[in-house]
């Protein structure tokens, strides 16, 4: 029996832990199988408060990991494979093993979709990226693209303009999925350039360990060519690692959490952290924050019930 068990190890999951932990709660972090969330995708973070220099993601999330095991937090290995959260205690499997918690916090994040190339997959964190808020910045005055063709996509393209020369959005059809005013706004930026009905074949240089081009192919005269370019986002959304609770936790259309306010759920003793509810701002200090506020929520539930400190 735990106290408070913590599923997923990102910023959210490791904030709430060190929270949680200082409490004396003795938290416990099932990792996941993407252990530290995307920020152990990324290289360099510019944009986390406390660091001048910049801080490399993985030392980020290893640091906080170390901090919520210095006031007692307890990591697992493995992912949630089942869960029953209509009594408390909840109770939950991880790879099979049982274990029951008296709150319980999902911090299990959103994971970008890829295109699923393998020079795509080897080149993250190398020129390829999810994220133009958290990686737009290293691409000042260099060659960007854009993959998608919603929102999300022509949001990312605008940003990313303010760093470019060019940004190039690329779109496997021949019409745009996004809004008519997202869409004007991004006809209107003479930065950005349009390819549709194309799609990529490679991302060049693996050997190089950087981005230095990709191929594309027209998918209605089947020409295929190179194109330079050195910063390479995916912007065609975001899978929340919701699962495993679905029809439990209510979640909208797309699977992120509904939050009932503050980081509650629609069942007591249940609360969410980070992306796994946060659909628009997914940086690691809202994350963190949420995973700060899941965890006081957490601990006063528990004080109100004579436990914990």
């Amino acid at each position: 029996m735990h106290d408070v068990v913590i599923v997923g190890s990102g910023c959210a999951g490791n904030t709430a832990a060190i929270y949680a932990a200082r409490a004396n709660l003795k938290p416990l972090v099932i990792k996941g199988h993407e252990a530290g969330g995307q920020l152990a995708l990324t290289t360099l973070v510019e944009n986390f408060p406390g660091f001048p220099e910049g801080i490399f993601g993985p030392d980020l999330v290893e640091n906080m990991k170390r901090q919520a095991e210095h006031f007692g937090a307890e990591y697992m290995d493995g992912n949630v494979t089942e869960a029953d959260l209509s009594k408390r205690p909840f109770r939950i499997k991880v790879e099979g093993d049982p274990i029951e918690a008296r709150t319980l916090i999902i911090a299990s994040g959103a994971s970008a979709r890829w295109l699923g190339l393998p020079s795509e997959q080897r080149l993250i964190g190398k020129g390829v990226s999810s994220c133009a808020t958290c990686d737009g910045f290293f691409y000042k005055g260099k060659k960007i693209m854009v993959i998608g063709g919603g929102d999300s996509a022509m949001e990312e393209a605008n940003f990313l303009s303010r760093f470019g020369t060019e940004v190039t959005v690329v779109h496997r059809n021949d019409k745009f999925r996004a809004s008519k005013i997202m869409y004007d706004r991004a006809k209107a930026n003479p930065k950005l350039h349009f390819l549709t009905s194309t799609v990529v074949e490679e991302v060049n240089d693996v050997h190089k360990d950087m981005v230095t081009s990709v191929r594309l192919r027209n998918t209605q005269t089947g020409a295929v060519w190179e194109r330079d370019v050195d910063g390479f986002f995916v912007a065609i959304g975001h899978i929340p690692n919701t699962k495993v609770f679905r029809g439990q936790i209510d979640t909208d259309p797309d699977g992120y959490i509904v939050s009932k306010g503050g980081a509650r759920t629609n069942i007591p003793g249940v609360f969410h952290a980070g992306d796994v509810q946060d659909r628009h701002y997914r940086q690691a200090i809202t994350a963190s924050g949420a995973g700060c506020m899941a965890a006081i929520e957490a601990e006063k539930m528990l004080e109100a019930e004579g436990i914990g400190a």
